[in-house]
């Protein structure tokens, strides 16, 4: 089932014993784990018969008997099993799995990883019990998921805006979420969000950041490139050399692409990309003819060479803010 689907039927009171919540990505699981946590009884109701528990503290049997109970005063119980996947004796929940209480809900948390469905409790869990799994969404995703979001808060924001955020606060959406919710909190409803309210209110630099740098590196902005550089070394925790890394090799990467690309139309362009508006499409056309196919190879190199140092191989005790103007200069003058 999806997120959406699960919290429409959970307004309506169609209540299933079990709930099987688990995938890479935490914060849709948080999220249906909370509305049951705080909607499904009263307050008065809690007391008796609601109990939370933790996979490393409890073990099945414990588990057990806590769902057989019947509901005090109320319709249902509901047990929470946070951490799930750190209870090591999670499968013998089985023969509860298969006859479950159907006044108890029991919401399973299983957090990180994918669930195993193909064992007999997972073919068990799929055959009673609903079932989500929240995969994390790939970077080209997140700003759209982003502008989204921010639609269900009655506000808008600029796509440089989406892909600085998207770019600085990565992939996690419970991170990103907190962030887009200082926002709400401290803009007006109706607000068009741009760079300059990312940077008051989240402390992000619209000027000194990997998306400039890459801006500055397609366009061969050698002052620019070296101020960005500057700034990154006497802010190394915001910027640390590794991430600098990767969000240059998945721009030249795209860069590489686009000279492959040159006889399709710009729909055909955007998606062989995973680029969702064109205003992020001009900046690759304008790299790859600053960037001629060969030199586009030789900056993939380059970025790979600079990806090992950045973990350590043959560094040679250099520091990252050197190795970041290494990187730079052999992008610029390759």
């Amino acid at each position: 089932m999806t997120y959406p689907q699960i919290i429409k039927d959970l307004k309506a009171k169609k209540f299933s014993p079990v709930y099987l919540l688990h995938g890479d990505e935490s914060y849709y699981i948080d999220k249906i784990s909370k509305f049951i946590e705080e909607k499904i009884l009263t307050e008065g109701e809690k007391s008796f018969n609601q109990m939370i528990m933790y996979g490393k503290e409890t073990d099945h049997k414990t588990l057990i008997d806590t769902c057989s109970r019947y509901p005090m005063m109320a319709s249902h119980q509901v047990v929470i099993l946070k951490e799930a996947q750190e209870m090591k004796t999670l499968k013998e929940l089985l023969p509860y799995i298969q006859n479950p209480v159907p006044t108890t809900i029991l919401v399973i948390n299983f957090k990180h990883k994918k669930f195993d469905g193909r064992t007999k409790f997972g073919k068990a869990v799929k055959a009673k019990a609903v079932v989500f799994e929240s995969k994390k969404l790939y970077d080209n995703k997140i700003p759209d998921w982003i502008q989204s979001y921010l639609k269900d808060k009655k506000m808008t924001i600029t796509p440089s805006a989406s892909a600085l955020v998207a770019e600085y606060l990565g992939t996690s959406l419970s991170k990103v979420s907190n962030e887009l919710d200082k926002l709400a909190i401290n803009l007006a409803s109706g607000t068009e969000i741009n760079e300059k309210h990312i940077q008051e209110q989240i402390g992000i630099s619209k000027e000194y950041n990997v998306f400039e740098l890459q801006k500055a590196l397609g366009t061969k902005d050698v002052v620019k490139a070296n101020r960005i550089i500057n700034y990154f070394i006497s802010n190394p925790k915001k910027n640390p050399l590794v991430v600098v890394v990767g969000t240059l090799f998945n721009f030249f990467s795209k860069v590489y692409m686009t000279h492959f690309l040159k006889n399709k139309s710009e729909g055909e362009m955007m998606s062989a990309l995973g680029v969702r508006h064109a205003f992020f499409l001009k900046d690759y056309k304008l790299a790859a003819r600053n960037y001629p196919y060969q030199q586009s190879q030789k900056v993939i190199a380059v970025l790979r060479e600079y990806d090992l140092k950045s973990k350590g191989v043959e560094r040679n005790n250099t520091s990252d803010g050197d190795l970041m103007k290494e990187m730079v200069f052999k992008i610029l003058n390759g």
